[in-house]
């Protein structure tokens, strides 16, 4: 009999854990779960499987699929704050990016935690920051940093009238790992605008997930739009998202362009 593909046994168990028991019929306030979806420290369970696909990568016009999976899960502290737990734990399968050899596997973890008030501030804006740290689980050293990092992480947004403006950034220092490697000194920045339309709660965003290597002095601008729509399927809330990107900027060899598709089950109170 064949085996049964691990992580599909995985997902099926969250989605078992988180919702509702005895069939129960879920009510679900579209508006409201697209906001919360464009809000990184939404008190949420969430479990986003986003698929990512990069084209002309190096001189063998390499290609790269990376599944991020990306459990989001909140706390509650006490009554003005919460914690929210966000991992990112990629898998790739990656072609003639380093030659003609091909390479799957794990690659590195990043696990961020941000302190948030569960009230916006006065001027409606909503922030959370913590720590964010790199562990290297890559199980193939083409595919990871060999280098566990930390560092500082912080969120702000604010939305209104059906808008999120706002961005995540972090940066990440290596102090540790196979001395052979090259250390870890990489800022990122993700700055959004979206808008979610109030009659069809079709969400349209703008973004880029922006990396600034400090020891190559190299920037990584990919320019990124999406759209995207909650829908609920078999009694379980789901995002779809899709979109595309255009690198604007990048290092010798990265990749051109790229795709992504984004799946979001959405476990609401």
């Amino acid at each position: 009999m064949k085996s049964q593909n691990p992580f599909y046994t995985v997902t099926a168990a969250v989605i078992a854990i988180f919702s509702p028991a005895n069939g129960a019929v879920v009510v679900v306030d579209h508006e409201d779960l697209a906001k919360k979806v464009q809000n990184p420290v939404a008190a949420l369970i969430s479990l986003p499987l986003q698929s990512n696909f990069d084209y002309g990568i190096g001189v063998n016009n390499g290609f790269r699929y990376t599944l991020n999976v990306q459990p989001v899960i909140p706390f509650e502290l006490n009554d003005d704050w919460n914690l929210i737990s966000r991992t990112i734990v990629p898998f790739i399968h990656q072609e003639n990016v380093f030659g003609d050899s091909t390479q799957d596997g794990l690659s590195d973890t990043v696990q961020s935690l941000f302190i948030s008030p569960k009230a916006p501030t006065a001027g409606g804006w909503i922030w959370g920051a913590g720590p964010v740290l790199l562990l290297p689980t890559a199980t193939d050293e083409l595919l990871g940093t060999e280098k566990w990092g930390a560092g500082p992480s912080v969120v702000m947004i604010k939305q209104f009238d059906g808008w999120t403006v706002g961005a995540l950034a972090n940066h990440i220092w290596s102090y540790t790992g196979k001395s052979s490697r090259e250390d870890v000194n990489l800022s990122f920045i993700q700055p959004v605008v979206a808008y979610t339309e109030k009659t069809t709660k079709i969400t349209a965003a703008v973004f880029t997930d922006a990396t600034y290597d400090w020891t190559t002095s190299q920037w990584t601008v990919p320019i990124s739009g999406a759209i995207s729509k909650v829908f609920v399927v078999a009694n379980q809330p789901v995002n779809v998202s899709f979109g595309g990107r255009y690198y604007a900027e990048g290092p010798a060899g990265g990749p051109e362009w790229g795709l992504r598709l984004n799946v979001t089950f959405l476990f609401p109170k």
